[in-house]
């Protein structure tokens, strides 16, 4: 028979027990900050940084934002917002030294030639490139400069897989675009990014062949009053001057494409480099707004102050009236599609005010940040002569 409890034990004993079962609730409560409790007495929305970054959005000037309604001043508007972005990416070298070309391996396959080679697009610092011509059609070629998004770099758009082997399952992200681009009958001639593949710092190539040194490369750049974006932009201008130098390539037809990182560097190299005749920018056209500015990306896509002067389809729009063409996916998670749709309205009145709105072309396509292609390579291809 057991021992009888005392009220004032029982009382002791469910003390015990409300305690306990307070420790339990106490520790299975997940800590999430200062304000942990006091949520009623502050203005929760008040600490919300992206918030308070949208509010001052409203607000941001941006001086040059796109409104003529004829050609004339239109133009008068490419001008002044071309000078102002070149000067709000950091400006570039005032005198263009010698490329010092070098070709460093050539290897044929069945329906394109590939040669690999280096020039010096500023004292001191190279880069790797890869021509690729198609063995049908007639030299000189139109010739489509291919720019890399984040990933292995050049590498992974002409067919070459992580050990250096050859492939033909066109995989990963970025689909070998390169090489889709030869087998449309133009010249592609991809680049190795800035802070991409053989362009990087040692610590990041200890990181594996994924790994960009954008951070600090761009921090870099920042800190000298320039960006990364200028910097990649430069080698694009440096390799049309290339092109200029190669008698199978037509200078006269030059287009430029990328994805995401390389989507960045097409918008801005064919806005301020007016010899590019057609551009087709994959996974990037949007609004600053709904992606770098509240989601995160990496460093390399900011421009200092560019708010104060425009949007993305601004800058866009200074490729008009020459062919552009953007492509989105439908669940892009860092480019959300209905911004995308809403950029490319605004790029498309511009285009219609220059009276060329059918050189303007826009697919949306069912995928994540990827590349598609099927009518940007096309339109290219139409646009470019192929």
């Amino acid at each position: 028979m057991g021992t009888k409890l005392t009220r004032r034990e029982a009382a002791a004993l469910a003390a015990l027990g409300a305690s306990a079962l307070q420790a339990q609730q106490v520790a299975a409560r997940v800590y999430t900050g200062a304000l942990d409790g006091l949520e009623s007495r502050v203005q929760q929305a008040a600490f919300d940084t992206e918030a308070y970054g949208q509010e001052r959005y409203k607000s941001a000037p941006m001086r040059l934002t796109f409104n003529a309604t004829a050609r004339k001043p239109a133009e008068a508007w490419q001008k002044k917002l071309r000078s102002k972005v070149a000067e709000l990416v950091g400006g570039f070298p005032s005198q263009r030294g010698d490329l010092k070309p070098v070709t460093l391996e050539t290897r044929d396959f069945p329906g394109y030639r590939r040669e690999k080679f280096v020039i010096e697009t500023r004292p001191g610092l190279h880069l790797l490139g890869y021509l690729l011509t198609p063995k049908q059609g007639k030299a000189p070629h139109p010739a489509v400069i291919c720019l890399p998004g984040h990933g292995r770099g050049v590498d992974d758009i002409v067919g070459i897989d992580d050990k250096g082997r050859e492939r033909t399952d066109k995989a990963g992200y970025q689909h070998d675009f390169a090489l889709q681009v030869v087998e449309k009958g133009m010249a592609a001639v991809a680049i190795e990014q800035l802070a991409f593949g053989c362009r990087r710092d040692a610590r990041s190539r200890k990181g594996g062949l994924g790994r960009s040194s954008c951070q600090p490369s761009a921090g870099a750049a920042l800190l000298l009053g320039e960006t990364m974006v200028g910097w990649r932009v430069w080698d694009v201008m440096r390799t049309i001057d290339w092109i200029e130098t190669r008698k199978e390539l037509d200078a006269k037809r030059v287009g430029v494409t990328g994805i995401s990182g390389g989507g960045t560097i097409t918008a801005f190299s064919a806005a301020l480099d007016t010899r590019i005749q057609a551009a087709f920018a994959s996974g990037y056209l949007c609004t600053f707004r709904d992606s770098i500015y509240s989601i995160s990306h990496c460093i390399d896509n900011y421009v200092p102050g560019i708010l104060q002067w425009g949007e993305m389809y601004d800058v866009a729009g200074l490729i008009a009236p020459r062919p552009f063409f953007a492509e989105s996916g439908t669940r892009d998670d860092i480019f959300p599609v209905n911004a995308a749709k809403e950029s490319f309205a605004k790029v498309k009145r511009v285009y219609e005010v220059f009276g060329a709105g059918d050189k303007a072309g826009h697919e949306i396509f069912e995928g994540e940040h990827s590349w598609h292609g099927a009518q940007g390579i096309p339109f290219l291809a139409k646009h470019l002569g192929a």
